[in-house]
């Protein structure tokens, strides 16, 4: 058995995304600023720095500007497109109603924000980071955490390279390396594998709300020049998730060189088995109004990616001995604003300046109390305070009552008028009923044209995993998706992956079979969140696998 080597570091980040990044990039800077020299480590899954990074993206410059208030002449890709016009649809089957400006508080506004692709932001701050003195290594996935005899966090390993799917090691075989760290900062994005992992064993979620999802699915367009408004931003809720009862909406954004991002977001929350979340946005873009900007464009790119609805009430303890959760690892989106990189970073930010201060006093491996302490104190805290009841609002009461009642929340609360309650979260995995409570939803077949299927979406995603390792996407109980699933849910698997990677084959011959196609996984992480019996357990593949998404 090959021994894994091992490399010390003063603070090792998981994850090159906003968060992970903006961190490193902080503990630098205010290590210079006390004179003292921190070692920073960053682990990337991807094949690259942003390969797998997908948002909309809308993004609220604030942190940007905290953290390097000249990123606007230091040619930042960000700063090419300003947000100059923004606008909300409520839709129906064939129309639509523009919501009025007045009617919604002026942080919805979007003014002063700028829209482009946040993998390219996060190429441009592993530049930054790395002309710091930052150690950024792309294609290792953190797939251990490593721990003290005291049961402090020590630090992660990276998974094992030339493994075979059997176990057996292949002639290229390399063990893992071991990263060790005074503190370890978990930036993972999105219901990470390790920071659930670290939830359960520290129970860091004892005193909040369980987090909910949606899944965001995205696609980029060419679209006729005659048709693009750089920085045009539109937002629409309502069809065609009215249809099943289901919560989310859309999102079209002019970027630059002719581009339109159009995608879809679905909470996870909805109960009718038979919802799909890819299906809902082809649907979406056959309205009539988002139909028209696409007509005679081409599609270029295509990704999915589960996102934190929770807020506020849903954020976990922060800290642990050894570490900290930043970013989506914890939930800081802002769900009425779709916005979660600023206050990602900033969260970011305020645990780099936590550690700073604790390794310049010689400490390591406690819980940086000082971290959790800031939050309270920032303005991510009042921000995600204000709009901490939108979404459960949104979800007991429906699109129309409950938008209209969120409304006015938002508008009390920013006017300085604080609710006296706070609404609840409940699991998403707990919400779907039987299939023989609900009407079973016939998608229409793809055109090819506005509309595509699964299969050539994922080729766009640029999706690759070495066939010849083990299985990433792992069951409990291999039984449970055929005995309990297939007669209660007809295996919402099958639907709810925006890549195809679960299907049911030989069931018209009576002996039905659960497959994983696990080479199609875009990493989305969205059976490990709805899987009704949270069967599926999502864990690392080989470094350098999943999608290599481009501009998103």
């Amino acid at each position: 058995m090959s021994e894994r080597e091992s490399m010390p570091y003063d603070v090792v980040i998981v994850g090159a995304g906003p968060a992970g990044l903006s961190a490193a990039i902080r503990l630098k800077q205010v290590a210079a600023e006390k004179g003292a020299e921190i070692s920073v480590c960053v682990l990337e899954k991807g094949s690259e720095v942003g390969a797998h990074i997908l948002s909309g993206a809308v993004i609220d410059p604030q942190s940007l500007d905290e953290l390097l208030p000249d990123w606007r002449e230091q040619g930042c890709p960000l700063a090419e497109v300003p947000v100059t016009e923004n606008l909300h649809w409520v839709l129906t089957k064939k129309g639509r109603f523009t919501l009025p400006h007045l009617w919604t508080p002026p942080f919805l506004h979007n003014k002063g924000t700028y829209t482009g692709s946040l993998g390219n932001l996060c190429r441009w701050l592993a530049g930054k980071a790395e002309e710091l003195g930052v150690e950024i290594f792309p294609g290792f996935a953190a797939a251990e955490i490593l721990f003290h005899d005291d049961g402090s966090v020590k630090g992660v390993a990276t998974g094992d390279m030339g493994v075979a799917r059997d176990g057996t090691h292949k002639p290229d075989y390399q063990p893992g390396l071991e990263l060790h760290a005074k503190y370890t900062f978990f930036s993972e994005g999105c219901r990470g594998h390790l920071s659930k992992e670290l939830m359960r064993l520290f129970d860091l979620r004892r005193d909040c709300d369980p987090q909910v999802y949606g899944l965001g699915v995205k696609e980029l367009w060419d679209i006729d020049p005659a048709l693009h408004t750089p920085g045009k931003v539109i937002h629409t809720q309502g069809w065609p998730l009215s249809e099943s009862g289901s919560n989310g909406g859309g999102w079209i954004y002019h970027q630059a060189n002719g581009q339109v991002s159009i995608g879809f977001v679905t909470w996870l929350n909805y109960s009718n088995p038979y919802v799909s979340p890819f299906q809902e946005m082809q649907r979406w873009k056959t309205h009539p109004a988002v139909s028209a900007l696409l007509q005679g464009g081409k599609r270029v790119s295509y990704g999915a990616r589960a996102i934190n609805d929770g807020g506020l009430q849903s954020i976990p303890k922060l800290v642990f001995p050894g570490g900290a959760l930043i970013g989506d690892s914890a939930g800081f989106l802002n769900v009425p604003r779709i916005k979660g990189t600023h206050t990602a970073m900033k969260s970011a930010m305020l645990a780099a300046e936590a550690a700073v201060e604790a390794i310049v006093s010689q400490r390591a491996g406690d819980e940086l109390v000082a971290y959790p302490e800031a939050f309270e104190r920032s303005w991510v805290k009042k921000e995600l305070s204000i709009v901490r009841n939108v979404v459960p609002l949104v979800k007991r009461f429906g699109d129309l009552l409950g938008s209209g009642l969120a409304g006015v929340t938002m508008w009390l609360e920013y006017l300085g008028l604080r609710m006296p309650f706070t609404l609840h979260h409940h699991p998403d995995h707990e919400t779907l009923w039987r299939k023989d409570l609900v009407k079973k939803i016939d998608y229409p077949k793809a055109d090819g044209v506005l509309t595509f299927d699964r299969l050539s979406s994922v080729f766009l995603s640029n999706t690759n995993h070495e066939e010849d390792q083990p299985v990433h996407l792992t069951l409990k109980d291999p039984s449970i998706p055929v005995a309990y699933d297939l007669p209660l849910y007809d295996e919402p698997a099958q639907r709810y992956c925006p890549a195809g990677v679960y299907e049911i084959v030989g069931e018209e011959v009576g002996e039905p079979k659960f497959v994983i196609n696990a080479q199609n996984c875009v990493h989305c992480k969205t059976c490990d969140i709805k899987d009704p019996t949270q069967n599926i357990n999502w864990v690392v593949p080989e470094g350098g696998g999943g999608p290599n998404y481009p501009n998103m």
